[in-house]
């Protein structure tokens, strides 16, 4: 399973430890990742996803998972996320 957030595409970052002597070694820096489920106010279904916490908190900033989804990059989204953006653009068009 890969180490990536589903909504922003934050992944694993590399870097050093540094020790006191200033030795420097290889270290991976991994997302804080949480499974969790977002609910769609206009599908009004849930979707279980993988996301970085910092992910919720812009999910909650700008109104729920159909407003971060209308505003987020095609390529940040992972395709299970991609589906769920299209599904919701087809529900809001059949609506209005």
């Amino acid at each position: 399973m890969a180490r990536r957030c589903e909504l922003t595409g934050k992944g694993v970052q590399s870097g050093n430890n540094v020790s006191h002597a200033k030795n420097r070694t290889r270290r991976r820096f991994l997302p804080n990742l949480v499974n969790v489920t977002l609910l769609s106010d206009t599908l009004g279904t849930g979707f279980k996803m993988r996301v970085s916490a910092h992910a919720l908190r812009s999910v909650e900033h700008r109104g729920g998972l159909d407003a971060f989804l209308a505003k987020a990059k095609e390529a940040d989204l992972s395709a299970n996320a991609q589906l769920i953006k299209k599904k919701i653009e087809k529900a809001q068009v059949a609506a209005s």
